[in-house]
């Protein structure tokens, strides 16, 4: 289990223009295919082969989970761990070297949890976490169902927060779980109930507040998406 299990730079308010302007470090698609053909071991079952899922239209643009490098991304992903807006709950600043321990960690596991960049028009603007949480330690915390699936979430620019993002790309995400994992029924997250912005964005999003629970590491708000209610959301 990360430090924290908890988004941050979530948003609620989705009355803005969410079109991001061009900015360098895009990806090509040669670029996100190549990452896609390589990844492993998030082309596993354990999550339905997250590597080859298509992105998911968004009124913000086409948005896909690409599988981190950790060459090409850590410096990217370890300034963002070092914004104090997200080191608050995800409690990995400092050095390069602990968000490169937190990424391979998971790349070198099971494929139980893949690291991804959220690729939004091309950009690469958020973190996500997409994990198995009925096979995570979150599993002896909640009534875990077989196949559950855990997200996580950072929004890297301090400039696309606060704009709707947040909710925007959680539905996108959840929607893409389902949609590529049929035997998953219910999406779940674990928001730090201090981050208010994120426990937000959730509902905002088709989540349902589902119970308070208590992890080792902090007081958490249990969001959870069910797949028979995603037409009524």
């Amino acid at each position: 289990m990360p430090p924290t299990r908890s988004g941050t730079g979530s948003d609620s308010d989705d009355t803005l223009d969410l079109q991001l302007p061009p900015e360098p470090g895009a990806l090509s698609a040669e670029d996100i295919r190549s990452r896609r053909a390589a990844g492993t071991p998030a082309a596993g079952p354990l999550l339905d082969g997250l590597a080859g899922w298509a992105p998911a239209d968004t009124p913000a643009g086409p948005f896909a989970l690409v599988p981190v490098d950790l060459e090409r991304d850590l410096a990217r992903i370890a300034d963002w761990m070092n914004d104090p807006a997200v080191a608050a709950f995800w409690e990995l600043a400092g050095p390069s070297a602990t968000t490169a321990a937190h990424l391979r960690a998971q790349l070198e596991g099971d494929g139980r949890s893949v690291p991804c960049l959220g690729v939004l028009a091309g950009v690469p603007m958020s973190y996500w976490e997409i994990y198995r949480a009925d096979l995570d330690p979150l599993a002896r915390h909640y009534p875990a169902r077989p196949h559950d699936t855990g997200i996580h979430l950072l929004i890297g620019g301090a400039a696309d927060r606060g704009r709707g993002l947040g909710t925007t790309l959680l539905r996108a995400t959840a929607d893409l779980v389902l949609d590529h994992r049929p035997r998953c029924g219910r999406v779940v997250a674990e928001p730090d109930l201090r981050n208010t912005a994120s426990v937000a964005a959730f509902l905002t999003a088709g989540f349902r507040y589902a119970d308070e629970v208590e992890l080792p590491d902090k007081r958490a708000a249990l969001m959870i998406r069910d797949r028979v209610h995603r037409h009524l959301l």
